[in-house]
């Protein structure tokens, strides 16, 4: 009967350390646009995976932490194909997952984030860069960790400024996005000082972007097109719609440097990203697929870390707990960018160093030396507080 007894009691106390050892399940969301968007030079190809891959890499790290915790991450991933509803996809992804990833259009991303509002899901931005988004049409229930166009182009331009190449020739292609990305260039040359001493136009006309004859028509096309500008320093491009840009550089009637959407370009990382153990995230994600690491991989790696980060300081996987303190003062994430990475809690943009690269090295880093700010020189890059026009609701 004591043999019995005792058995009893550890058969119970076993059981009890079995249901005290299931890790509390954090359920993530990816949301993306199926296929992929080409580009003008073949070896920038994005790949099927770009950005979920980000994702994927942050989840494996949020789990070797989370072992220890009690905690488990899993990540539902969603691409909707031309013509299905997004509302719809992100609702059945909220089912199971308290957050979501998303990288998908400003609009698109507008009514998921007001289908929701209600569930609690929080939502993480990774893709659009639209400054709408963290201004007129913010909403509290999304945290960008993609960079706004401004932060993009006040990186670009410290570091153009100071260079002391000051006189800029600005052209813009014909698509709105080119446009807003002009509008942020002409807004962060009056910031600091540079002038544009000439607006071009290059208007997409359709056709082949890649011929047989090709080479020898953008030979031809692109300095005639530069001739004749008031005299410059640098052609700062802004062609987020992947037109024209990358046939700028060498090809410029004057001999100047090119800067913005080809040449020397602003991205929140870079595959030749090296510093402050990049080496070490690089190599693992390559490892795991084969690839160079992207911004938006980058973007949505941050996004994931942001929730595993959260949950461990919390010691909980309660979503409302969790992103009260990702939205609190003492939330911080570390993203091999030499500083913390902390939150404006003006309008849920995710403050960060911005790189200046040129296809092969990492140029520069911005904020530049000397661009001082009261509260945090990353608050250099984008609108400011006092700029803000944002209402969170």
């Amino acid at each position: 009967m004591i043999r019995w007894l005792v058995g009893l009691i550890g058969l119970g106390l076993a059981a009890t350390s079995a249901l005290a050892a299931e890790p509390a399940l954090i359920g993530v969301g990816y949301l993306g646009l199926a296929g992929t968007r080409s580009t003008l030079s073949l070896v920038e190809q994005p790949a099927e995976n770009d950005g979920v891959a980000g994702a994927r890499l942050a989840i494996e790290d949020n789990n070797t932490t989370g072992k220890f915790l009690g905690q488990r991450f899993a990540l539902e991933e969603r691409r909707i194909k031309e013509g299905e509803d997004v509302v719809q996809a992100a609702t059945a992804l909220a089912e199971k997952n308290g957050f979501i990833i998303t990288d998908l259009p400003a609009d698109a991303l507008l009514k998921i984030s007001d289908a929701l509002r209600d569930r609690g899901t929080l939502l993480f931005n990774a893709g659009a860069i639209d400054e709408r988004l963290r201004e007129a049409d913010c909403r509290a229930n999304v945290i960008h960790t993609a960079p706004t166009r401004a932060m993009l182009a006040d990186a670009l331009g410290q570091y153009l400024v100071w260079k002391k190449w000051s006189r800029w020739l600005l052209v813009v292609g014909s698509h709105d996005e080119d446009k807003l990305f002009a509008d942020a260039l002409r807004r962060t040359a009056t910031r600091f000082g540079a002038k544009i001493v000439q607006e071009k136009t290059f208007e997409d006309k359709g056709g082949a972007r890649r011929t047989d004859s090709g080479v020898t028509l953008i030979q031809r096309q692109m300095p005639v097109f530069t001739q004749g500008a008031p005299a410059y320093d640098v052609l700062v491009a802004a062609d987020e719609s992947e037109v024209f840009g990358a046939y700028l550089p060498y090809r410029t009637w004057d001999p100047r440097p090119v800067a913005g959407s080809a040449g020397l370009v602003p991205r929140s990382w870079d595959a030749a990203q090296d510093q402050w153990g990049a080496i070490q995230m690089q190599n693992r994600f390559m490892k795991l697929n084969s690839r160079r690491m992207t911004a938006l991989d980058m973007q949505a790696w941050t996004a994931a870390r942001m929730i595993g980060e959260a949950t461990s300081r919390t010691n909980s996987s309660d979503v409302k707990k969790v992103t009260d303190f990702i939205k609190g003062p003492d939330f911080s994430v570390a993203a091999f960018k030499g500083t913390r990475l902390t939150l404006r809690d003006w309008n849920l943009q995710l403050r960060q160093p911005i790189l200046l690269v040129d296809g092969r090295m990492v140029v520069s880093v911005s904020p530049q030396e000397g661009f001082l700010h009261q509260v945090s020189e990353l608050d250099t890059l984008g609108y400011d507080r006092p700029e803000s026009k944002c209402k969170l609701k």
